[in-house]
This record gives structure tokens, C-alpha cells and sequence, in this order.
């Protein structure tokens, strides 16, 4: 390759950056400042500090630009909030005596007031804090966090590029605040709310920002004219004002679509785009609307949502093609690196072989500072970190590992039949009440207890081996019976053992299946302060022995109540790890429900009678557009079938989702075919109980009543109305009462109580029927 005008200019940036620190240093502060031990002072200090260690890390890599204002202690959506003045009534008082104190109300609630509603940031695994406005929403400018974060940036002697959620994104992903008219769309706040973002960019300009980086994820969704429109005018009036930086429109997770000419004709002085995955479809479409003549193009060619080592090569030949299109091409990941851990080199215990395919956020800011420089000076500029990069592909490509023949063999037997139950649902639910004999109303939990400091310290001591795996399972029976006789106590119906042995849904699963590898250190950020471990699948995935049984039964044998049995569906597996971008996803999750079909024949015939198989990613993982979701939905719902299809009729399959919008694929739920669904609802008003209804669902469902996100204890009569509204449904034959999701992060006292209330208002709702 050559060196070209355009290609001299080719600089190296990211659009955000993952905010925990090495040691989840912000984590500790935040929660520390909730319990008081650390202050408000101490807290922005640390958040400072970490800022300063990311940009100075990003520009040492040899990134030109980088991005501010991407940096949250909670969540970039809510920042956004804050940012346009938009605080909901309810938290305004709140807002108002204590900024801080306001900002993390809004998060998570307070006993008194009900927290926003928090779901999936488009298809990935992070969670945003969901803009409540009504036609009286009244939008203020607040740019203060932006414009000193900028400034922090620019005192390094840092070239910055502020990054903001843009305002049709804002409005497009918000909801009609309660009490708005019915059919309220806020979108028509755009007029009221462009101003604002006019005086937020005037602000910015002034304190010393050249580029501003307004992010329109939303538009890479299938969008109606009239969206389309309010983007064509949101940009025509923010990229007409006289008082403003240059303007970078970024979107990212898919291709532009139709939004593309919209986005290229507007008046602003760049767009960035992903060219990863299905987005690779945005090259032949900004080739087909006359590319960005006069413009900058940041080119997405890393993907920034998986840890895959880039090919570079491949990569070089995407941007040489895009140097004809634009005026300056410049490089990037696909998305915020916000989705990967921080640093390969940090997973020591990885085989060496293994660890040359990894790619986390440092590795790839080092793979983005390759390709601009082998864009601007030619590949001989790059030789070293090519070589490199062949090898490391080959070795992946070549490993056994990645290819085992008896799991191949085995997918390659599947039959239709094999994902079907023996019998129909109404056959099957009339075995399954004689065999269990349940109340009407029957009560339950999600599975996860809360993980007590004595039980963290035990698997801490365990891993240092300052007690052996004997001592460790004393740990794990103790705490086991105390949850079963929580349960007994509280008077719920059918009960969990509480996974104690558990570090995580998907992360225990795939540390016992082959073809998997699980890190130390590769947290990423899921919401608030709340990090995961996705494990990282690798190759062909087998069930060497079973997962679950064991401390299952332990539990049955404590109890004359039914225990369930708790599994992680093949599609969260698949969407709570970093998956392999070798073969297609359907073809991975059909090996995972074979493995986990061997652990449901086991649970059933160790005498498990309820077998819960949650699936809460099967939402998050649907595609943008409505044209990949028919495929996705046929074989994600058919991974589902296999890995449950082969128990008895008397035996109940049981699922779980939370925190999406399921609205659009209700169908989906029903061509499941489980026995029992439990669901979200508290935040949300029983307002899936409404949808499933609506569907004609003819199974069983438990709509939560009780948010287990937020720190408060549900009252018994707000249980009771939420359990009320779910009958209004729901038939009381088919309504099960549930919290909305595990209570792994719960404190133990909380729980307790909040499971009193939940059974108290099922005993409620129960007299309430047998007296009408």
C-alpha cells in the first residue's frame, strides 16, 4: 500500500473507553460513597484519577483523539438526562438538595421513590437508565460534567473529542413519563429539545472543544419516515449554527440503512461509522450515495464488542477502499471499547497459544494505532505487527480446539424431533399439578440468593488456597440449608438452593464445559456497579460431566417442597460470553443445548420436578433490523426446545427473562414452548403481563412484583396491587408470584422481608379470589 493525501491524514481514535480501572477502582468508590464510608470528595477524585490514566494510556498507545465525557459513574444515558434537564418530578427535590444524592435516586430508587426504568442498550449486554419525559417536559441545559471533563483532557495537552448520546438517539430510546396522555411520542420533543443541545455545543465550542461527537445508535434500527425526518431536521438545525465545533455523527451495532443518505447529505463535518459484522454493509452504501466529499469519515473496522485479535490485513484493505470517499479517513473501533475488558496481558493463567488471539480494549487501541499508521505510511511501516498477526490468526484458525468431531457429529444427528415435547402443553400442565400439588398463586423465586461477604471470602480463600475443596463445600451445605429454611420459613411454594457455588449464570456453566475459557480479570461493565466476567467461548463446547445435579439434590433432600433445578439457556451462554466469529452463532448454540440437554436428563433423573432454564438474553440479542430476526428467532427458540425437549410431561420447564422489552417478541416467548415464564414487570406496570395477554399466551407466567434492582423492601400492598394488575391478565390458574429477577446482589435482611410481603399479598390475592 501506498501513502496517499488521504492517507497521510489517517488518524487513530476510540469513541469511549471501559470506566472500572484495573481493579475496579470505581466500583469500590461508588459503592463505598452508598455506604458512607468514602465521600463525595473522595469519590470524583477517584473518578478523576481514572480518567487521567485512560487518556494518558490511549494517547502513550498512539491514539491522536480522544474521547471525553463517555466517563459515568452510573450510566451515559442518565448523564444525558442530567444534561437536558429532564429529572423526572419525582426526583427533583432530591436532585435538588444533593446533586450526587439525585443522580443515583434516579438510578436506584430510594425506599419512598421508585428508581427510572433501567433496560438493554440496543443488542448488548449493558443496561441504560430508560429518559422518562411528557408534553410537559421542560428541558434545561446542564453541561457542566461535560465541559469539565473536557477541560481535564485539554490541561494534559490532549487533543479531545467530546462524546455525547445524540438527541433523536435520546428521544427515540425514552418513554412516555407517567401520567402522559395515552400514545404520547417523545419525539415530538425534538423542536424543544434541540436548543439545549445547540447550548451544550456552544458551551463545549467555548471551553475549547474542535470536534463534538454526537453518537445516533438508534438509526441503524429499521425507522419510519417520520424518524428519518427528525433526523434530517435535527441535523440540518444543529449543523447550521453559527456558534458551534465541528460535528462527528457516530452510529454503530449495524449498518445506516436508510438513515445513510440522511446522515451524508446533512450539514455536519463527519460521520463515523462500523464496518464490523453485519455494518460491513455501510461500505457499498456510502460508495452508493457519492461517499463524504468534503468530509471526515471514522472507519469502525475493529470490532469493539468482541476480543478476537483483529485481521489487519483485512482491516487495510476495508480503509483503502473508503480512501476515495471521504476527505480524511480515520480509524476506530466499531463501538465504545465500554463492551471489553481492559487488558489481555493480564490473564496470566491463559495457555500462551490461547492468549495471542485475544484482543481486550488495550490490545485493540494498539491494533487501531497499527492500521493508521500503515494507512498513512504504507504496510512496510507495519511489517512487524502483520507477521505477528498472520500467525496468530493461523494458530486459531489451525487448533484443535476449535474443531472437535464427535461434537460436530453429534449437532450434525439433530432431528426436528428432538426439539419437541412428548405431548401438548395442556396435557403436560395437568401432569404437572398432580404430580406437584401447588396453590393456587404459587410462589417462587428467580433462583440466585444474595452472595454473602462470609460466602465471598470462602471462595477467596478457596482460590488462595488457604482452605481446601472440603472445607469450601462445609461453606457451600451451611449456606444452602439456611436458604432452604429461609424459604420453608417464609411460606414460599416451590423453592432454589440459593446457588452459593455459583460466581455467575453463565461463568460456572462455562468454566465445566469444554470449549470455553473463563479470566481473572476481564470485567465488564453490565450496569451501575454491577460487572460481569463473560467467559470467553472458543471452540467446539461439550458437557464432560455433570454441572448442577449435586448440590440440587442436596437441596431436594433438606425439603419436601419442590427445589428447582437452575440452568443458564444456550442463547444467555451465548450472549453473556465473548462468542467465536468463526462459524455462525446458530451453529454454537445448537452445541451448547446438546450440552445442557445432558445436564436437564440428569436434574430429571436425580427427581428434579421443576427445571428452570433461563434465557433473559433472548431479547437483548434479537438483531437491529427486522429483516435478521425472523433467522435469529427460529434458531435461538429452537436451541431453547432441544435443551428442554427431552424431559417427562410431569416434569415443568420453567424460564426467565428480565429487563428488555418483549413487546416484539412475544412470539417468540410462546414458540418456547415452557411450561412456566417468569418476566420483568415491576418498573414497567405489569405492562408485559398486558402483552402476553394480548398474544393469547396459553402457558403459565410470573410477571415480577418485586424490582430486585432497586434497595428498597416492596410493601405488602404494593405487591398485592402489582399482583392484581397481573390478574387482570392473567388467569389466576396460570399466574405464578416471583420477584422480577435472582437475588444475587440483595442483602440478606432485604430479602427476607421483601419475600415475606411477596407471599403475604399472593395469601392476600388468594382470599381475595376464594371470596368473590
Amino acid at each position: 500500500m501506498t501513502t496517499t493525501s488521504a492517507a497521510a491524514a489517517a488518524r487513530a481514535t476510540v469513541y469511549g473507553y471501559p470506566r472500572q480501572g484495573q481493579g475496579r477502582e470505581l466500583k469500590k468508590a461508588i459503592e463505598g460513597y452508598w455506604k458512607g464510608r468514602v465521600t463525595a470528595g473522595a469519590l470524583h477524585a477517584t473518578a478523576a484519577e481514572l480518567r487521567r490514566t485512560v487518556w494518558q494510556q490511549l494517547a502513550q498507545a498512539g491514539l491522536h483523539e480522544v474521547p471525553t465525557g463517555d466517563f459515568s459513574l452510573y450510566d451515559h444515558v442518565l448523564d444525558t438526562t442530567v444534561m437536558v434537564g429532564a429529572v423526572p418530578e419525582r426526583h427533583r427535590a432530591a436532585a435538588e438538595a444533593d446533586a450526587l444524592d439525585g443522580y443515583f435516586a434516579m438510578a436506584r430508587g430510594t425506599q419512598d421513590v421508585a428508581p427510572l426504568e433501567m433496560t438493554k442498550w440496543f443488542d448488548t449486554n449493558y443496561h441504560y437508565l430508560v429518559p422518562e419525559l411528557g408534553p410537559d417536559t421542560v428541558f434545561t441545559a446542564d453541561s457542566r460534567k461535560q465541559v469539565a471533563e473536557l477541560a481535564e483532557a485539554l490541561a494534559l495537552g490532549l487533543t479531545a473529542r467530546p462524546v455525547l448520546v445524540g438527541p433523536v438517539t435520546y428521544l427515540l430510546l425514552a418513554k412516555p413519563a407517567p401520567g402522559a396522555p395515552a400514545g404520547f411520542d417523545p419525539l415530538t420533543l425534538l423542536d424543544r429539545l434541540l436548543p439545549v443541545y445547540a447550548e451544550v455545543l456552544a458551551d463545549l465550542r467555548a471551553a475549547g472543544a474542535r470536534w463534538v461527537q454526537l453518537d445516533e445508535p438508534a438509526l441503524v434500527q429499521d425507522r419510519t419516515s417520520a424518524e428519518l425526518d427528525a433526523a434530517r431536521r435535527a441535523y440540518r438545525e444543529l449543523g447550521g449554527l453559527a456558534d458551534r465545533p465541528k460535528l462527528l455523527v457516530a452510529s454503530y451495532f449495524d449498518r445506516l440503512g436508510e438513515a445513510l443518505p440522511v446522515l451524508a447529505k446533512a450539514p455536519v463535518d463527519g460521520l463515523a461509522l462500523d464496518f464490523t459484522g453485519p455494518a460491513v454493509a455501510n461500505l457499498d452504501a456510502l460508495a452508493g450515495v457519492g461517499g463524504l466529499p468534503g468530509k471526515r469519515l471514522v472507519a469502525g473496522v475493529v470490532d469493539g464488542r468482541n476480543i478476537w485479535v483483529n485481521d489487519l490485513e483485512r482491516s487495510l484493505a476495508t480503509l483503502g477502499t473508503l480512501l476515495g470517499l471521504a476527505d480524511r479517513v480515520d480509524v476506530s473501533a466499531s463501538c465504545s471499547l465500554l463492551h471489553v475488558p481492559l487488558d489481555a496481558s493480564a490473564e496470566q493463567d491463559v495457555d500462551p497459544q490461547i492468549a495471542r488471539w485475544l484482543s481486550f480494549a488495550r490490545q485493540k487501541t494498539a491494533e487501531l494505532a497499527a492500521l493508521a499508521r500503515g494507512l498513512s505510511k504504507g504496510t512496510g511501516a507495519i511489517a512487524g505487527e502483520l507477521a505477528a498477526n498472520r500467525a496468530a490468526l493461523a494458530s486459531r484458525a489451525g487448533s484443535p480446539l476449535t474443531h472437535d468431531p464427535a461434537v460436530r457429529s453429534r449437532t450434525a444427528a439433530v432431528t426436528g424431533a428432538d426439539a419437541r415435547r412428548s405431548l401438548p402443553y395442556p396435557e403436560r400442565a395437568a401432569a404437572q399439578r398432580a404430580r406437584l400439588g401447588l396453590p393456587p398463586l404459587p410462589t417462587t423465586t428467580i433462583g440466585s440468593f444474595p452472595q454473602t461477604a462470609e460466602l465471598r471470602a470462602a471462595r477467596a480463600d478457596l482460590r488462595a488456597g488457604r482452605i481446601g475443596a472440603d472445607g469450601y463445600e462445609d461453606h457451600i451445605r451451611a449456606e444452602i440449608q439456611e436458604v432452604i429454611a429461609l424459604q420453608e420459613k417464609t411460606g414460599l411454594d416451590v423453592l432454589v438452593h440459593g446457588e452459593p457455588e455459583r460466581n455467575d449464570m453463565v461463568q460456572y456453566f462455562a468454566e465445566q464445559l469444554n470449549g470455553y475459557l473463563a479470566t481473572r480479570h476481564g470485567w465488564v461493565q453490565s450496569y451501575g456497579t454491577r460487572y460481569v466476567r463473560p467467559p470467553i467461548l472458543a471452540g467446539d463446547i461439550a458437557r464432560p460431566a455433570p454441572m448442577s445435579v449435586r448440590w440440587t439434590t442436596y437441596a431436594q433432600s433438606l425439603t419436601a417442597k419442590p427445589v428447582k433445578g437452575m440452568l443458564t439457556g444456550p442463547v444467555t451462554m451465548l450472549a453473556w460470553s465473548f462468542v467465536r466469529d468463526d462459524q455462525p452463532l446458530a451453529d454454537t448454540a445448537r452445541q451448547l443445548a446438546l450440552a445442557l440437554r445432558d445436564e436437564v436428563t440428569d436434574l430429571e433423573a436425580a427427581g428434579t420436578a421443576v427445571i428452570q432454564v433461563d434465557e433473559p438474553a433472548l431479547r437483548e440479542t434479537l438483531p437491529l433490523r427486522a429483516a435478521d430476526q425472523g433467522a435469529y428467532l427460529a434458531w435461538a427458540t429452537e436451541a431453547f426446545r432441544l435443551t428442554t425437549s427431552g424431559v417427562r410431561p410431569d416434569t415443568q420447564i420453567h424460564t426467565h427473562m428480565c429487563y428488555a422489552e418483549f413487546g416484539d417478541i412475544v412470539q417468540a416467548i410462546d414458540d418456547l414452548d415452557a411450561d412456566v415464564i417468569s418476566l420483568e414487570a415491576a418498573r414497567s406496570h405489569m405492562q408485559v403481563a398486558r402483552e402476553l395477554a394480548a398474544h393469547g399466551y396459553p402457558r403459565e407466567a410470573g410477571p415480577g412484583v418485586w424490582d430486585i434492582h432497586a434497595p428498597r423492601v416492596p410493601s405488602v400492598a404494593e405487591a398485592t396491587e402489582l399482583l392484581r394488575r397481573g390478574l387482570e391478565a392473567i388467569p389466576a390458574d396460570r399466574l405464578w408470584v416471583n420477584p422480577d429477577c435472582g437475588l444475587k446482589t440483595r442483602g440478606r435482611p432485604e430479602t427476607r422481608a421483601s419475600l415475606e410481603h411477596l407471599v403475604a399479598a399472593a395469601r392476600t390475592v388468594r382470599e381475595e379470589l376464594d371470596g368473590s
